[in-house]
């Protein structure tokens, strides 16, 4: 059985990108736009550009999470907020790839990412599979065509809910979300979301790098 996740030509990437990632911690941010004492009150594009050099990227234990996961469930259409450099997106398309069915739309708001992950991507061997969408989440993922059976959420943690609002008439019944850095504090009202039986999940959290929460949507 294919597994592209295996492949050197992948492999070699998600290296490249993994060790990149690992300076992160390295940048610094930039000074805020003139007339500004703090970055408190950017929008999101502005924080996007602030941040455009830096990863953020999801751990390899995540990604192959999020791999095994594709090939389960073989979902005609997966949906991820936060592409940044492509490394959570090149799981998820080496999935779909390997299933030899389905399609991932991922969304990018800062131009420079998407050039890089659409790069990153083609490089692998899996950009195909993959439509990247530029521009703010919740313009561009409205016209993504349902029904989705698969979304990550990694992107701005205060647009989970959000997102995954705009997400929820077009989720398949069994859908699987997947909430990254389920740990943070800033997640705690996503949290509360997905685990109230009464917004129509079922939510278990997996122990990887700064957590993953998995939901399953049984609708309401």
């Amino acid at each position: 059985m294919t597994n592209t996740l295996a492949s050197d030509r992948l492999d070699t990437v998600l290296r490249r990108l993994f060790a990149a990632a690992a300076k992160d911690d390295e940048i610094s941010m930039p000074a805020p736009p003139p007339g500004r004492s703090s970055w408190a009150g950017a929008t999101a594009a502005e924080l996007a550009d602030a941040r455009e050099n830096e990863y953020i990227p999801i751990s390899a234990e995540a990604g192959k999470l999020l791999y095994a996961v594709t090939r389960a469930i073989r979902p005609e259409t997966v949906v991820e907020f936060g592409t940044s450099y492509g490394i959570s997106t090149l799981y998820l398309a080496a999935g779909v790839a390997d299933n030899g069915t389905g399609h991932v739309f991922t969304t990018e708001l800062s131009n420079k990412k998407a050039a890089a992950a659409r790069a990153n991507l083609d490089e692998a061997g899996v950009g195909p599979a993959v439509t990247i969408l530029s521009g703010d989440a919740l313009e561009t993922l409205a016209g993504v065509p349902g029904p989705i059976s698969l979304a990550l959420l990694d992107g701005w943690k205060d647009l989970y809910i959000p997102v995954l609002r705009l997400l929820e008439p077009k989720l398949a019944p069994g859908a699987l979300i997947a909430g990254d850095d389920s740990t943070f504090p800033a997640l705690a009202d996503y949290l509360k979301y997905v685990r109230d039986p009464a917004n129509g999940y079922v939510s278990v959290s997996f122990p990887v790098h700064d957590g993953m929460e998995i939901s399953s949507w049984t609708g309401r």
